[in-house]
């Protein structure tokens, strides 16, 4: 990797990691750290390009962000996990999960979409204007290529094959809010194919985990610790 991704990390036995969103870091789960840190060895770290992670020189992409977490937990010398991400952190999960399933013991993930149109046709939308305006920018001020870079996540990733998530075989959970910015449709697709998944609607928006803690906590600890 070219360069050493930032994290914190809390607690003792067995490693939960924690991927945050686009634009976020990893205090996004500052309601998590503490409940599961009573139970796991929790590590939140910053996505390449977010938070105290320095952007390098690799591809601005979610399949590079998949690779640079495998280096993260080849470098901390995790070779078996938990994994949880959240919105782009669930995208990035799917894919390490897709081409690393061996490293992951249980996977949850929140707010996942597997292409762009998984979001709803209103923040679609949005996102495109301001991708389009962003590019103009982008091109007479390169101070906006971090902006730019963002929000182009959002506008033309991921690309996950539907089908491919027949492969997951570790237990999954798949998670989202009844008022998400991805279709209810779309997240019941994603746990359609995986065979062993478990799909759960909670009261509340995309932002389940900061906006919804206690019932988000409870249910994905009680998922982890299931036999």
């Amino acid at each position: 990797m070219d360069i050493e991704l930032h994290y914190v990390e809390a607690g003792e036995g067995f490693p939960l990691v924690l991927l945050h969103g686009n634009g976020e870091d990893h205090s996004y789960f500052e309601h998590q750290m503490e409940p599961f840190s009573l139970r796991y060895r929790v590590i939140a770290p910053d996505t390449r390009g977010h938070g105290k992670s320095p952007r390098g020189e690799a591809p601005f992409t979610l399949e590079q962000f998949a690779e640079d977490l495998k280096e993260f937990l080849d470098g901390l010398g995790i070779s078996r996990c938990h994994l949880l991400g959240f919105s782009d952190g669930g995208n990035i999960a799917l894919i390490f999960a897709l081409k690393y399933p061996q490293y992951i013991e249980k996977l949850v993930v929140d707010g996942a979409n597997l292409e762009p149109d998984g979001l709803k046709r209103s923040v679609r939308l949005a996102d495109k204007a301001k991708w389009t305006w962003l590019k103009v920018l982008e091109a007479a001020d390169p101070g906006k290529k971090a902006e730019f870079e963002m929000v182009d996540l959002m506008v033309t990733q991921p690309h996950i094959d539907h089908l491919a998530l027949r492969s997951l075989r570790m237990p999954t959970l798949v998670v989202a809010g009844e008022k998400d910015m991805i279709l209810e449709s779309h997240t019941r697709s994603i746990a359609a194919p995986i065979p062993s998944a478990r799909l759960a609607i909670l009261p509340g928006d995309h932002f389940l985990a900061r906006k919804n803690p206690e019932q988000f906590n409870s249910l994905v600890l009680e998922f982890l610790e299931k036999g």
